[in-house]
């Protein structure tokens, strides 16, 4: 069976971790989230790991050729033969390019990129309810994904809390800086017939059957 590996963009709030985790336990493939390979990175200690904090005590971005040195080890884990679910990465057409002499080292490529798009109201509207566990990184919204125990994580019991900067004000910035910053590389896989919108207003229940279909038509 082909390999699908497979690319999710959304701004935030539009729900890409909640959706991947769905489509690895239905695909059965893994959910790489760039932010997670960093903390792995670090807490194990490995040299990736401790290069990339060099950076972030710097206050400076993490450089592309760091990232993808992690990303490359992740895809080529054997839990990764028959492909993954890419969360975060890439963010830009570098490193999209690169995802590609990677993937294509091995043998592999992108069957499908799935954007799943949402209004800036409804985008808003959902972060302002996210609540974060301190210890797993798990997210939970007040309204659309309550915890069973208000305050606790139900799948370790952390403490949750809300992002201190999670101001309107902030949020829409982060919105417009992230589709300002992805709207290149959406046109990049779009003129390679990567790329697939997915209609993100609706629930998550709604949103992921649509995916599946369009990964099915592709991949």
């Amino acid at each position: 069976m082909k390999p699908k590996f497979i690319v999710l963009l959304g701004a935030p709030g539009a729900g890409k971790g909640t959706q991947a985790e769905g489509l690895s336990k239905t695909l059965s493939i893994p959910h790489v989230a760039s932010g997670d390979l960093f903390r792995e990175a670090l807490a194990e200690g490995t040299e990736l790991g401790l290069l990339a904090k060099s950076y972030i005590e710097k206050g400076e971005l993490v450089p592309d050729k760091v990232t993808i040195a992690m990303v490359q080890k992740r895809v080529a884990a054997s839990d990764c033969e028959g492909g993954a679910i890419l969360d975060g990465f890439p963010r830009t057409i570098e490193q999209a390019e690169a995802l590609k002499r990677v993937l294509t080292e091995e043998g592999k490529s992108v069957c499908i990129v799935l954007y799943i798009k949402v209004s800036t109201e409804t985008l808003m509207a959902r972060l302002g309810g996210r609540w974060i566990c301190r210890n797993c990184g798990a997210v939970y919204h007040s309204l659309f994904d309550p915890p069973k125990e208000a305050g606790k994580c139900d799948k370790c019991g952390g403490e949750l809390y809300q992002r201190s900067d999670d101001t309107p004000e902030v949020q829409r910035k982060r919105i417009d800086v992230y589709l300002a910053q992805t709207a290149p590389l959406i046109e990049h896989y779009r003129s390679q017939g990567l790329l697939v919108e997915i209609y993100g207003d609706k629930s998550i229940e709604e949103v992921q059957p649509d995916m599946l279909k369009a990964i099915e038509t592709s991949c």
